[in-house]
């Protein structure tokens, strides 16, 4: 049974930086695409991130191009979503996403598993 647990989510400021993190149990992380949704308040959940299972590959949306980040570290069995110059319209519950064959899944939102969310708020 594959699990994803999400972490790091808080209360910040405009300009400011955040991690989350997400680590997986079960076997094989290596083999998973990773990513990351997100959704506010009275809106649709959407893409935000996916890496694929070197790391070697990312994907952003362009809401969120060139102040987030997105690495893994598959000796923790964890994913990283740095987010820095954090906006108003940043906040949302940020879920973590997992699938057992290809990026453009979890690109879609077809992926095979999801996390329980983390929130986050920026203040302006």
């Amino acid at each position: 049974q594959v699990q994803l647990v999400e972490s790091g989510g808080g209360l910040v400021q405009a300009g400011d930086s955040l991690r989350l993190s997400c680590t997986v149990s079960g076997p094989m992380f290596s083999l998973y695409p990773m990513g990351w949704f997100r959704q506010a308040p009275g809106k649709e959940r959407e893409f935000v991130a996916v890496i694929s299972r070197s790391g070697d590959s990312t994907s952003y949306a362009d809401s969120v191009k060139g102040r987030f980040t997105l690495s893994r570290e598959d000796a923790k069995n964890t994913v990283y979503l740095q987010m820095g110059s954090l906006k108003p319209e940043d906040t949302a519950v940020y879920y973590c996403a997992a699938d057992l064959s290809h990026v453009s899944r979890i690109v879609s939102g077809l992926n095979d598993y999801w996390g329980q969310g983390t929130q986050v708020t920026v203040s302006s």
